[in-house]
């Protein structure tokens, strides 16, 4: 899937529309593979894993870490670690938070959508007809 996603000489436009996690949302058209455009409904969530298996992997890790150092593990402080892990990752996974990182091209209205994949696949095939300079300068991408 990989292979054919980062090979094919087609447009590339990915339009998130729920979860997308971890190496799926790379190997789905991600900023790594060079879409050309990325959008994003409100709905629509990205983040490196769940954010409830984000909050055990770290309840585990530091369980583990608490009993090589000798120490008995405390359950309070394993639960607000994972529940707080859990809590981060809730807040930055939202749709909101990853357009306002310049993560995607923009938030679109569900009922927009074909009307935005005809809008960006013109703008392809136009880009494709027209001869580009590139620039001679860095494009800052914040």
């Amino acid at each position: 899937m990989i292979q054919a996603v980062a090979n094919c000489r087609v447009p590339k436009v990915a339009i998130v529309i729920g979860g997308s996690y971890g190496a799926g949302n790379y190997a789905m058209c991600g900023r790594g593979l060079d879409p050309r455009f990325i959008f994003a409904w409100p709905n629509s969530r990205t983040a490196v894993m769940g954010p409830a298996q984000a909050g055990k992997v770290m309840r585990i890790v530091a369980e583990d870490k608490q009993r090589r150092s000798g120490m008995e593990p405390d359950p309070k402080t394993l639960d607000f670690l994972e529940q707080a892990t859990a809590k981060k990752l809730e807040d930055g996974s939202t749709a909101l938070f990853g357009t306002a990182r310049l993560w995607d091209d923009g938030l679109i209205d569900p009922r927009d959508t074909r009307r935005v994949v005809a809008m960006v696949l013109d703008v392809c095939r136009e880009a494709e007809a027209r001869q580009l300079r590139p620039n001679t300068f860095g494009v800052a991408r914040l």
